[in-house]
């Protein structure tokens, strides 16, 4: 549930064939452990063209993952048993990896009125001036909710981070999922008091499915902040790349952005179906939040619930499971505020997005005589 399957690209495919047989041909000799040069420029260039924002390509570091990365800095950045802010509902694993290095989680729940999700900075400043607050993850885009944050919403972060002395890891593995004519913004562009706070975290593995070959980065501006990160993930073992990784970077990030910019098309219509079709067959039971990114639809299922009595949307999952085959995530993994939505991934082919908006339809309709 947590990838895009729409296609490998033949360029990746291609570049890692010529780097396979030239390990193959070079088996007595040891791939490097340095990234090189060329993948930290490609992860520069691609930020440039895809967000108008320059980066500093020596400011650019290589890690095995998005998770592993922000991890290790919950590590090097913060103690144990000091807090760390989050916006649920959110990414479930980031609580987990609060729990598991005994960081307390300090929740900032979005708002989400009129079908829309915001943030509340009333409350996100009453946390972040807890004196125990060290770090904020944001994620930006959202996910589950698809949120684009907006540049105010994002220098009111930074704003109220800076003031309580609060580091901010923007979590921007979305950042390249957006619908069309929409742009992110990365966190650290907005101004340079965000650009100081910040380590965001990225990786070509959503746009690209690529998560299996581990290949992510975290990109920081700040020397002693980077100083610190970079320890952290050398320390924790997950800052060394594999000859896979590296290349897959360097040709999605030079020779991607047009099957992007189609892959972003074929998503939004999947979107725009189901939010249609929903919409028309069942807008007193579902509706699909309206997002600007990610390839996951959120789905309030409030109308069903509340006809059927039911005080969240766990069961209704276990329902379409046992009775259609479909297989949606709970929201309450993402935080108690999520517990009346579920979320879909549309990031397949449109016959399957098809079939299953069929089988939600008529999982609800099935559901109401239960």
């Amino acid at each position: 549930m947590g990838s895009c399957r729409c296609g490998w690209r033949t360029w990746i495919s291609a570049r890692l064939r010529r780097s396979a047989r030239h390990w193959l041909n070079a088996w007595a000799t040891a791939p490097s452990a340095d990234v090189p040069r060329e993948w930290t420029e490609a992860v520069a260039d691609w930020s440039l063209r895809q967000y108008g924002v320059t980066v500093d390509s020596e400011h650019v570091v290589f890690t095995t993952g998005v998770i592993p990365a922000i991890s290790s800095l919950v590590r090097s950045l913060t103690n144990v048993a000091e807090k760390v802010v989050l916006q649920p509902p959110v990414y479930n694993i980031f609580t987990n990896s609060l729990v598991n290095n005994v960081r307390r989680v300090l929740n900032n729940p979005l708002r989400y009125e009129h079908g829309v999700c915001s943030m509340d900075f009333e409350d996100l400043g009453r946390k972040l001036a807890d004196p125990l607050t060290r770090l904020m993850i944001l994620r930006n885009p959202q996910n589950p909710s698809g949120n684009v944050w907006s540049d105010s919403d994002l220098a009111r972060v930074g704003e109220l981070c800076a003031k309580h002395h609060v580091t901010v890891v923007p979590d921007e593995v979305h950042g390249d999922i957006v619908r069309p004519g929409v742009t992110h913004m990365p966190f650290a562009a907005v101004n340079e008091l965000n650009r100081s706070i910040c380590v965001t975290c990225s990786s070509p593995s959503k746009a690209f499915n690529v998560a299996g070959l581990q290949s992510a980065y975290f990109i920081c501006d700040d020397d002693g902040l980077r100083a610190r990160a970079v320890r952290g993930v050398n320390t924790d073992e997950v800052a060394g790349p594999n000859d896979f990784a590296v290349f897959s970077t360097i040709a999605a990030y030079a020779d991607g952005g047009a099957w992007l910019d189609d892959l972003c098309r074929v998503l939004q219509r999947n979107k725009d179906y189901v939010s249609t079709q929903l919409d028309e067959h069942a807008h007193d039971m579902l509706h699909m939040v309206a997002s600007d990114s990610t390839y996951l639809a959120w789905i309030d299922c409030s109308g069903l619930l509340d006809r059927v009595g039911d005080a969240n949307a766990e069961r209704f999952c276990g329902f379409l499971r046992s009775h259609t085959g479909l297989v949606l995530s709970y929201g309450g993994i993402y935080g108690e505020n999520g517990s009346r939505f579920v979320r879909m991934n549309l990031g397949t082919r449109a016959d399957l997005v098809i079939g299953g908006t069929a089988r939600l339809l008529a999982g609800a309709a099935a559901y109401m005589g239960n």
